[in-house]
Parts: structure tokens; sequence; C-alpha cells
């Protein structure tokens, strides 16, 4: 199955959404640690450094330096040896660059020094869903989304989705999918996965009204356009295929999806 995927989503905010593509983003933000009013002058000046540091990690790793934004880290935790933020960043560079026991090591690292940080077992949760664990990662996932106190339960709810999806469990992807949009209607990525997954069982109808509410956006990828043409198709819409088909070839020229059109494959 198809799913859809944000690259680089890291506070990369409106943007990212923006250009929508099909699959999972983890919450790939920072806390920060706040200084405490009884910490000295010295230590406080000493975090400041170090923040300084992950402003710097965060900005090399947004434009694809990872081996920089490592040097970065390392330097932050030189200073401040147990800032929470870097482990939970280091986790993230070393996921993309699919060292899996570094990533691990780190998430596990970031989360004895936050227990219960719903923004990190987030992410650790998507990563063992993405490493054949997703029994184990739901159980993050479901610790996040029942998290009052955390500020992006819809991140989670889409990768426990997309982590029931990987489990051939459709209706759970479902159900969770419908949740995330009680959160947030119109957002993209669970549209645009919720209209997948009812394309999939055949509820075309149902999946162009979803899909619809993503292509409100100015910005979109090439699946994304692809699934909504699929739904047009099926539903023998030639007017509705052939303006998303214009769209597809004036964004989306050199991409596979593009190719397929020409060669009016749409059951790939």
């Amino acid at each position: 199955m198809k799913i859809f995927q944000m690259r680089q989503c890291f506070l990369t905010g409106v943007l990212a959404v923006m250009a929508l593509s099909l699959s999972a983003c983890a919450t790939k933000s920072l806390e920060g640690d706040r200084p405490e009013q009884n910490m000295s002058a010295e230590k406080q000046e000493a975090r400041k450094r170090a923040s300084i540091r992950m402003e710097l990690a965060i900005g090399y790793y947004q434009q694809g330096q990872q081996k920089v934004a490592l040097e970065e880290i390392r330097q932050a935790l030189l200073i401040s040896p147990d800032l929470v933020d870097a482990f939970s960043l280091r986790a993230l560079i070393f996921m993309d660059m699919g060292d899996k026991q570094l990533a691990e090591d780190n998430f596990l690292h970031a989360l004895k020094l936050s227990p219960g940080n719903s923004d990190i077992g987030n992410n650790y949760g998507w990563f063992l869903c993405l490493n054949g664990r997703e029994k184990q990662g739901l159980v993050y996932l479901e610790t996040a989304i029942k998290d009052p106190a955390y500020n992006a339960p819809v991140k989670a709810l889409n990768n426990a989705g997309l982590c029931s999806l990987r489990m051939k469990d459709p209706i759970g992807a479902e159900r969770y999918f419908m949740q995330g949009l009680r959160e947030d209607a119109g957002n993209p990525l669970i549209n645009a996965n919720l209209a997948q997954v009812l394309y999939n069982r055949g509820e075309y109808k149902q999946a162009r009204f979803y899909i619809g509410r993503v292509l409100k956006f100015e910005v979109l990828a090439a699946d994304v356009l692809w699934l909504a043409m699929k739904i047009e198709k099926k539903l023998g819409d030639e007017a509705a295929l052939n303006s998303l088909g214009t769209q597809l070839r004036r964004r989306h020229p050199n991409s596979k999806e593009f190719s397929l059109y020409q060669r009016g494959v749409f059951d790939e």
C-alpha cells in the first residue's frame, strides 16, 4: 500500500505540510530544556552555549548536512551531557542514515533522561514500526496519543494508522485516521492516507471526498495527484482526470507517476 510521507519534516512547519508526499512523519520537534530556577549562573550559561550548538545542528540537519549536524550535537553534549534534545535529534539523524542500533540507543537514552516524553515516544514508536516491531511501536504511539499534555497527538495518530497498515490491519488504521480527523479535519497527511485506505477498499466516492481536502493545498507531490487521478479514473470522470493530469505534467513531468499516466497504467 502506498502511504503519504513528508520527507525532511523536522521543524519545517507549513512548508513541509504544503510539500505533501505519501507516508509518515515522526514528530521531529525539540521541546528544549528550560533552565531551572535554582540553576547556577554558570550552568545556565553552559545551557545557552549548548542551545546555540543545537540550533546550528538543526539548521545543518534541515539542509541535509547530517555529518556536520552530528558534530554540532557532539559539541553540545560536551557542554551539557544531559541535554535531552541532543540525544533526541541524534536518534532522528541516525534513523535517517539507516543506523538502526545507534538510533535506538539514542532514543532510549533520551527517554531515560526524560521519561514519559511523548514527543520522543512518538518518534521511537514510529522507528519501531519501521523496523518490524509494530506491536511494540503501537504501545509507544498509544501512550503519546493518550497523553493530555502532548501537543501533537495528530502526528502520533497518523503514525499509529500507518503502523496498523504495516500490520495488515486497515480497519485499525481507519480508526486511527478518523480519530486524527476529529482532532484536525483539514490535516493533509491523514486525509490522504484515509483516502488511500478507502480507495483500496473500493469506496471511491468516499476516497474522493478526503483526497479533495488535500487538493486544496497549493503544492502537491506527484503521488498525491496520482491517487486523486486513480480515484477519478475509477469514478469515470474524464474531465477531472484530465485536469489533474495537466497539473501532474506541469508540476512533475519527470515523475514515475507522469510516466504511468502517459502509458495509461492506473493499476500498477
